[in-house]
């Protein structure tokens, strides 16, 4: 290319810097791995944090979030439920009055109370601590408080146990409903097993429930694991027994 030609690359390069640029936190580049985030999930912050800033969108699906990634879904809703889970982010639910319109977005808060709090025991250096060895970087996850009064924990192989269990109920979800679940749909999914306590199987057993009773929504299986509970049904066993005196009329 002659200088012309170079000149005017340069300008389109330097309209769509200006037109497409995101502000990512440094400390979220260079620490993530001393908050236990892998590369990936660094990566889905990153991309969350580049959809408000430069696409103007508080809650990208999980489609879209595949485009950018180039990962399934599942892998993606997966490493949602964990960022969730461990108070990187939460889901704010909110109502466009003059329209009418019931929205949700993704709330960074714990994200930027993590970095703030590693950042400030990283600053207060070993001398607050004699018990640890000189040069040694704190990390939330052994005990820092995390902005909603929890604490960060590590990732260990039993919590990855539980996301590899939480991914499998995604992926039966899905194919019942016949479609990709969205990020709110996966976290009352996690809500149920973290939460709640529900076993995997008595989950599945009342999502059979609604698709016997032809409601395939998430609240009227909510209201069915809620009446089990009530009624102390905890296996496929006391459901059989349950939906026989139910069916029965002996209620």
């Amino acid at each position: 290319m002659d200088g012309k030609a170079w000149n005017a690359w340069g300008e389109g390069v330097s309209f769509g810097l200006q037109n497409g640029m995101a502000v990512i936190p440094y400390a979220l580049l260079k620490y993530y791995r001393k908050l236990n985030l892998t590369g990936s999930e660094a990566m889905l912050l990153i991309h969350l944090l580049s959809f408000r800033q430069v696409e103007g969108m508080e809650f990208p699906s999980l489609e879209e979030l595949q485009t950018v990634t180039g990962r399934s879904i599942a892998a993606i809703a997966g490493e949602l439920q964990k960022l969730m889970k461990e108070g990187f982010i939460s889901i704010d639910e909110d109502i466009d009055e003059l329209r009418d319109i019931h929205y949700e977005r993704y709330n960074f808060s714990g994200l930027y109370g993590k970095l703030g709090a590693f950042l400030a025991g990283a600053a207060q250096g070993p001398a607050q601590d004699s018990s640890k060895p000189a040069g040694t970087v704190p990390s939330l996850h052994a005990g820092a408080p995390a902005p909603d009064g929890g604490y960060g924990r590590a990732f260990t192989p039993a919590a990855g146990r539980d996301a590899e269990e939480n991914r499998s109920l995604f992926t039966i979800f899905e194919k019942e409903f016949g479609r990709p679940l969205s990020p709110m749909e996966c976290e009352t999914i996690s809500g149920w097993v973290d939460q709640d306590n529900y076993p995997e199987e008595l989950i599945l057993l009342a999502l059979k429930e609604s698709v016997f009773a032809g409601k395939i929504h998430f609240r009227y299986i909510d209201r069915i694991l809620l009446e089990w509970a009530r009624n102390r049904v905890k296996n496929a066993q006391d459901v059989k027994t349950y939906t026989q005196k139910f069916r029965g009329g002996g209620r």
